[in-house]
């Protein structure tokens, strides 16, 4: 299969789960108990599969030296954008249910702009990691773990952000509308990643995987897991590791 297909498809199924998971949230009135459980168990599939998938493939591909930086650089380089975001009333998010503090757009102006571009940032890591899977594949595609496991933690991050947007006031035409576009451009990044770094070497892409799982790292960091613990602090560690189990079991 061409790289720029296999690429595409791979993404577009990983990404997918956000808008599915967007309009259970915005549609269901579901409680922030269950959305944050859900969170957490999202949370622990994406720990397996920056671990099992992409550091592993790192380190076996380049050094350790070269895994090590291009993880801490990406982990510093999404915390740093997510800084900015905060200060733009974007820092909440992924709040769900009745305890959303998302603000409207007439209490703090420009947070929903803040906000769908945290959307973005949130899903750039993934597309990238797998774009740069499918480039060391051969067009061959990523391994189904990976993609399997960022389709099913993607969805309780749409659930919860969707969730938010609606009690914030945002309309359905927004949030199915923002969604949609984060897919289409996790998409691109993915195809986008492919393409560039088809004939990179060894070390530089296991670098690039590096920092892809430390993008996904912080964001996990900032986002999800305070939301899943948020209020609701009773077994969420045994709903987390559950998440690990299950990405495991997908190998």
């Amino acid at each position: 299969m061409p790289t720029v297909l296999a690429a595409g498809l791979v993404g577009l199924l990983a990404a997918v789960g956000l808008l599915l998971g967007a309009i259970v949230g915005y549609t269901d009135r579901l409680g922030h108990r269950a959305i944050a459980t859900v969170t957490g168990f999202g949370a622990g599939v994406l720990i397996a599969v920056l671990t099992l998938e992409l550091l592993v493939e790192s380190h076996e591909h380049g050094s350790a030296p070269a895994t090590a930086l291009g993880f801490l650089l990406g982990a510093v380089l999404f915390s740093s954008i997510n800084r900015v975001l905060e200060k733009r009333e974007a820092a909440d998010r992924k709040r769900c249910g009745e305890c959303a503090v998302q603000p409207t757009e007439e209490e703090a102006p420009g947070s929903g702009t803040a906000i769908a571009v945290g959307a973005l940032i949130d899903g750039i890591p993934e597309s990238i990691a797998i774009g740069l899977t499918v480039a060391t594949s051969g067009g061959a595609g990523a391994p189904f773990a990976l993609v399997a496991g960022f389709f099913l933690a993607n969805i309780p991050q749409g659930i919860s952000s969707a969730s938010g947007m609606r009690q914030a006031g945002r309309s359905r035409k927004y949030v199915l509308g923002l969604w949609s576009t984060v897919v289409a451009t996790s998409t691109l990044a993915a195809v986008l990643g492919a393409i560039a770094f088809a004939d990179a070497g060894g070390t530089f892409l296991a670098g690039l995987t590096a920092l892809a799982a430390g993008g996904v790292l912080a964001m996990l960091a900032e986002t999800m897991i305070p939301e899943a613990f948020h209020l609701n602090r009773r077994f969420i560690g045994v709903v987390t590791a559950t998440g690990v189990v299950v990405a495991i079991l997908l190998q």
